[in-house]
């Protein structure tokens, strides 16, 4: 828990008292009730309001019983944190206060004794600090770092360190740093001009708290005024943020209550602010918007506008729009009747990038592992249609110095079909081939050859068709066709902590869940393909008997 004790040469000034006591929690709704009572501010409040103004609300006033259980992906981030935090601290000397568990004035009481002693690091340091708004702040930096200069301990002052897993100084990491110094400078009688953000490979940042703390004070205060308010903020649901959040299932059962528009995919925050200036707020009235009314507004276009309004109705008519005729297909008052008029119309009917009818398809997916920049897994679903036959293959690298293997394996199945097409869901696994064939020197025509012949489902679903969906996951479009995976509740982070679990324990059980996990995935890619062929010659039919009719 400790280190060395160091104390500097200089003489402390003597008898200061320690900080005031603060109110101590007996129940998660009385860490703070009002400006009256002292509301309890910590950095962690700070930093999820931030992330989402609504969740801070939620962790203190909310039923606490209808928070998700943590996802697996959640908790190995947090033992992530915690090694990284213990890797940062390994060559450090320091001494860290003793207190009972959550016990802060204890804490408070330990850390401003070590910090008379002009400990030279004091780790998870407890400070505690009233505003004149009668709000206090609850400080528990990573590090006190002693540093030259005058303060109420004498020739000395500290400044606060934070241990961050991220690879970047976020704005947020920044804003906690600020918190932690201001609540320092309270206590110590002197704001630090600076703080450290100790990031991911050991790097050091310095902030700037005199260009921070201005952000840091107006977020506060909005905070204070959020959990100070009779209700909740509204909800807004964004997938990227909230994925992680366990009060995702609890705010997304109240978003579908309200069909609210952050369902929609392509609403994002700064797009709704926007359709709130104008009370577009409903799903009907977004439905029946004019397109062109809303090109104007910051953050639109006139495509994403017109794609907003058919997202709107596909949901609301609970129905797939079609995106082949967007250009027309011609009037007849505008050529002749005859011959030509009937070409130039089919000139203009929709051509797709669509691949040929192949006897042999394949579908490709690929599971990773950022922290370790590794492709451990290549699913390869080889389809002969003539001989009605499916062969899943598992290319699995068990270990990180088999990955050039399973490259290898994927050129071997990939090269015996070299007319096949190879379907895929989004870029990344067009990225990957580029990326394993340059870290494993492939020869350039080798790999345009394949990537020539890969088609990305998610773009063509893009360009060909809107659908009643919140999403344009994978996940989301084949379980509105009717897929399922066998297992309900996995998903791609997952597999990220299963494989981590793999390398930890050996047991083959985590292998065995990604497998079944990316071949279900290489399955739904096909059914999603299979009925986007199908969607896509109804529509070119029905265009040509239209077509037909008026010539």
């Amino acid at each position: 828990m400790g280190g060395d004790e160091v104390r500097d040469s200089a003489t402390p000034k003597t008898a200061l008292a320690p900080p005031h006591p603060i109110p101590q929690r007996t129940t998660h709704h009385s860490w703070f009730s009002c400006y009256a009572r002292a509301m309890l501010m910590t950095a962690e409040l700070l930093l999820q309001y931030q992330r989402c103004n609504r969740r801070p609300f939620l962790d203190r006033h909310g039923d606490l019983a209808l928070k998700d259980a943590p996802s697996e992906l959640l908790l190995k981030l947090q033992q992530d944190k915690f090694e990284h935090r213990q890797s940062m601290m390994a060559e450090r000397i320091y001494q860290q206060p003793q207190y009972s568990k959550e016990d802060w004035q204890a804490g408070a009481t330990a850390t401003w004794q070590l910090m008379q002693q002009g400990v030279e690091q004091i780790y998870r340091g407890v400070i505690i600090a009233r505003t004149s708004e009668d709000v206090t702040l609850l400080s528990r930096p990573d590090l006190l770092i002693k540093q030259p200069g005058q303060s109420i301990f004498g020739n000395w002052m500290y400044i606060p360190a934070q241990i961050e897993l991220g690879k970047r100084p976020k704005l947020e990491y920044q804003v906690v740093a600020a918190f932690h110094g201001q609540a320092l400078g309270m206590v110590q009688e002197t704001t630090p001009d600076r703080a450290w953000l100790l990031l991911r490979r050991k790097e050091m940042y310095e902030v700037s708290l005199a260009r921070v703390l201005p952000q840091m004070q107006q977020i506060f205060a909005e905070c204070v005024q959020t959990l100070a308010a009779p209700q909740a903020p509204e909800v807004f649901i964004s997938r990227q943020r909230c994925s992680l959040c366990r009060w995702y299932s609890y705010c997304s059962g109240v978003a579908r209550s309200q069909q609210h528009l952050s369902l929609l995919p392509g609403v994002t925050p700064n797009r709704y602010k926007e359709l709130q200036a104008i009370d577009l707020v409903t799903l009907e009235s977004l439905a029946k918007a004019n397109s062109s009314d809303l090109a104007s507004l910051r953050g639109f276009d006139k495509k994403i506008a017109h794609h907003l309004v058919l997202q709107a109705q596909s949901v609301l008519e609970n129905r797939p729009i079609s995106l082949l005729r967007e250009q027309g297909t011609g009037s007849r008052e505008q050529g002749d009747k005859g011959d030509k008029g009937d070409r130039e119309t089919r000139e203009q009917l929709p051509i797709t990038n669509y691949p040929l009818p192949n006897p042999i398809e394949i579908y490709f997916d690929i599971e990773a592992q950022p922290d370790l920049n590794l492709d451990y897994m290549l699913g390869v679903l080889v389809v002969d249609r003539l001989k009605q036959t499916e062969t899943f293959h598992s290319l699995l690298a068990e270990t990180q110095s088999d990955e050039s293997t399973i490259w290898q394996q994927f050129l071997d199945i990939v090269g015996r079909y070299p007319q096949a097409p190879i379907f895929h869901f989004f870029s990344y696994e067009v990225e990957t081939i580029r990326r394993l064939a340059q870290l494993y020197r492939t020869p350039a025509e080798q790999v345009r050859s394949i990537v020539d012949r890969c088609v990305d489902i998610y773009e063509q679903i893009a360009q060909t068709v809107v659908l009643p969906i919140e999403s344009y996951a994978l996940k989301a479009i084949a379980r509105w066709i009717g897929f399922e995976w066998r297992d309900p509740q996995a998903h791609g982070s997952q597999c990220i902590y299963w494989y981590d679990r793999w390398l930890a324990t050996g047991d083959r059980s985590f292998l065995e869940a990604i497998e079944r996990y990316n071949e279900d995935d290489c399955r739904a890619t096909r059914l999603v393909k299979d009925w986007l062929e199908t969607f896509i010659k109804r529509e070119l039919e029905t265009d040509l008997d239209r077509v037909s009719l008026v010539s």
